[in-house]
């Protein structure tokens, strides 16, 4: 039971292309190299916050990205 209640769950997530994951990646790594900044040109310091800026550049692209 509990195994299908898994495999219902992983169908329900959000799908990211290829391209939306390699830039994700790209700024994660920026930002452990201290060289992230914001929109306001401070230094990004959260996890989640870098994910979000990689998703945004990535839908800037026209790669896609769901909305949340």
């Amino acid at each position: 039971m509990l195994l299908n209640i898994n495999i219902l769950n992983l169908t329900h997530m959000a799908e990211y292309s290829k391209k939306a994951g390699e830039k994700v990646e790209e700024t994660l790594h920026e930002m452990k190299q201290g060289k992230l900044k914001s929109g306001s040109g401070k230094k990004v310091t959260s996890k989640k916050q870098a994910i979000a800026i990689g998703l945004s550049e990535a839908k800037k692209e026209g790669a896609k990205v769901p909305k949340k």
